[in-house]
């Protein structure tokens, strides 16, 4: 079942530094501000979003650094939204290898979190303005040109996820 209007259903939606709170927070309420934020974007009513098994895989992995008296910190909640961004595109282990220098220096304290996460989010404006600007006449293509259009994305998405592999083997090596 899909959501009712796919019109005004964001493409896109990330957390904005304002939306995370400036106090820690335990598991579940982790959770309730990831629904609460991504839920517009997700495909079907329902669809899970982030769970306690995640954020606890997510720790097992060492995909961000630990957490003290189970709460999540405002960074926590940053590099956690960054794994949500990730995990649809590269593996775990992908995911582990990005972020590790990332996470040592939040850890060792010689890394700016809010100040790297707000250029992040500046690229993604900028990425969301070029595809939606790509995107303005697609939606009234007829069928057979909306499957040209479908798999021209589909291959698009395979490119930079295989330039970004690219790039995540080479912090590895």
């Amino acid at each position: 079942m899909t959501h009712d209007d796919d019109k005004l259903r964001p493409l896109d939606r990330q957390f904005q530094l304002d939306d995370i709170p400036n106090i820690d927070l335990y598991m579940d309420q982790v959770i309730q501000l990831f629904e609460r934020t991504f839920e517009a974007t997700t495909r079907t009513e329902g669809e899970t979003i982030l769970t306690k098994t995640m954020i606890n895989n997510y720790a097992k992995k060492k995909l961000f650094f630990p957490v003290t008296n189970k709460k999540y910190t405002k960074n926590h909640l940053i590099l956690i939204s960054l794994i949500y961004q990730l995990k649809g595109t590269v593996s775990i282990n992908d995911i582990k290898a990005t972020l590790t220098e990332l996470n040592q220096g939040v850890a060792n304290e010689t890394l700016n979190l809010e100040a790297f996460y707000a250029s992040y989010l500046e690229n993604t404006v900028r990425n969301l303005e070029t595809f939606e600007a790509e995107q303005a006449s697609a939606d009234e293509n007829e069928p057979i040109d909306q499957l040209q259009q479908i798999l021209s994305l589909a291959h698009m998405s395979n490119l930079y996820r295989r330039a970004a592999e690219r790039m995540i083997d080479q912090l590895d090596g």
